[in-house]
């Protein structure tokens, strides 16, 4: 089975992941990665909170899909505004996140990140070569790479849970 990788690729700019992505569509077009599913946060400057799109024209058909990506973007950039109240809930999915491999370390270093002025280009691919990715990706001036590698038994509890109707 393939090994399913989650990149995060931060950018300098507020439109930097957008620009990234199209870059990301022609890798994909030219078989240069294999991609499952991407998702993109511009944060604005000037806005309390980040702009989130999943990207469902690059998706393929074991895309998480927007459950996966509204757990993540709610746990990174979300749940210190909630308040006490919804403490034992999101440590419930906290927990959930870790078991498949993100966990509050992965999650704090991108809440740190990504702030007003920046954005990010989240991707799920299955065998990519980083490096390759890295070289495409130069002209947009990622900042900063922030990955971790999902084992098959990981990406398997991330299916089963975020599985599409």
């Amino acid at each position: 089975m393939a090994q399913a990788t989650l990149t995060v690729w931060k950018f300098d700019t507020a439109e930097g992941a957008d620009e990234a992505s199209r870059t990301l569509e022609r890798l994909a077009r030219e078989n240069l990665v294999t991609l499952v599913d991407a998702a993109t946060v511009a944060w604005p400057e000037g806005k309390k909170k980040p702009k989130t799109n999943q990207l469902h024209s690059m998706a393929g058909a074991g895309a998480l899909g927007g459950a996966f990506w509204g757990m993540l973007f709610g746990l990174i950039f979300f749940v210190p505004l909630l308040g006490a109240a919804v403490g034992a809930a999101t440590g419930a999915l906290t927990g959930s996140m870790a078991d498949v491999g993100i966990d509050d370390g992965f999650i704090n270093k991108i809440r740190d990140q990504i702030t007003p002025g920046t954005s990010a280009l989240f991707l799920m691919t299955n065998d990519v070569v980083v490096d390759r990715v890295k070289d495409a990706f130069a002209a947009h001036g990622p900042s900063e790479l922030m990955f971790t590698n999902l084992s098959a038994e990981q990406e398997a509890v991330l299916r089963q849970v975020f599985e599409q109707d």
